[in-house]
């Protein structure tokens, strides 16, 4: 099987199927990134421990700090005491929710996002509700490159107005 095909398939899974854990597995959240595909996660509880990805994950799956995992657990791991076998998002969370799925330990840090969430929601609406000609004038966002002199450019119809004035005028002499 080709890498692109694997890959395809890996992601199909990844993002099309909900998966609840079985007894043995447990749902953690990655804490950071350990180098050589080992994650160092917390459970609901606190514990902390390590965990590896498998093959499959590797350059096709990428996790980052405050993602949520299923893992399994490896009983003759010592420093790795699990596997990553499923990579949650927010639709999969979601659905455990629903589910009554999810661990007490994290179900405190949910909310908090979800709020933050909405109140951008709401500043982004009350954004857009604005005068949309405002938006277009502003130039500050616009990307400033210093390796440039700055020149200044002043536009003003007044000036415009009367050098098509005196340019009529120089017409309307000649042409007479």
């Amino acid at each position: 099987m080709s890498q692109a095909t694997k890959r395809k398939h890996v992601v199909k899974e990844v993002l099309g199927d909900f998966v609840t854990p079985t007894e043995n597995q447990q749902i953690v959240k990655v804490i950071s990134s350990r180098g050589n595909n080992l994650h160092e996660t917390v459970t609901a509880l606190g514990e902390t421990f390590l965990v590896s990805m498998p093959t499959k994950f590797r350059k096709n799956i990428w996790i980052k700090r405050g993602d949520y995992v299923i893992v399994d657990p490896i009983e003759e791991g010592e420093k790795v005491k699990a596997e990553i076998s499923f990579i949650l998002y927010k639709d999969h969370i979601d659905y455990l929710q629903k589910q009554q799925l999810w661990p007490e330990g994290f179900k405190e840090e949910a909310p908090s996002q979800d709020k933050t969430n909405k109140q951008q929601d709401k500043d982004e609406e009350k954004d857009e509700g604005e005068d949309v000609s405002d938006s277009e004038d502003d130039e500050s966002d616009l990307f400033v490159n210093t390796n440039r002199c700055n020149y200044q450019y002043s536009e003003s119809e007044e000036e415009d107005s009367e050098a098509e004035d005196e340019d009529k005028e120089e017409r309307t002499e000649n042409g007479s």
